[in-house]
């Protein structure tokens, strides 16, 4: 394998790296983004918390600055994350990969065909 080759694949190896420890840091914040929703439900407390949403944006704004990165992204992670957790009703999610190509996952009916002459999963 050539030097060139070698060190893209160790860049590929942390990115994949990286990628892991993110899923497993998502998989969990949303076990105790779920715990919340069932302390809610359980007290009678509404789902949203305009305040709280607002103080998250802030902060995650905040921290994205500091990493350097567009302040934008870090409200747009919390933007995804969240219709992950709580999709409106008959959302569709939209997956782009590197490939631009566009796969469509109705959110609110899985046991449904995705489209004409597709068989459901």
């Amino acid at each position: 394998m050539s030097d060139i080759a070698e060190e893209l694949q160790h860049l590929r190896d942390s990115i994949d790296n990286i990628d892991a420890a993110l899923i497993h840091m998502l998989a969990e914040r949303f076990k105790f983004t779920q715990q919340v929703g069932a302390l809610k439900a359980r007290t009678g407390m509404p789902p949203a918390d305009p305040q709280r949403e607002a103080q998250q944006i802030a902060r995650l704004r905040s921290l994205a600055e500091k990493a350097k990165l567009d302040p934008a992204f870090a409200e747009k992670v919390e933007d995804v994350v969240g219709l992950y957790m709580d999709p409106p009703a008959h959302a569709v999610v939209l997956s782009i990969d590197e490939k631009s190509q566009i796969q469509a996952l109705e959110r609110t009916r899985p046991d449904q065909p995705l489209g004409p002459g597709q068989p459901a999963a």
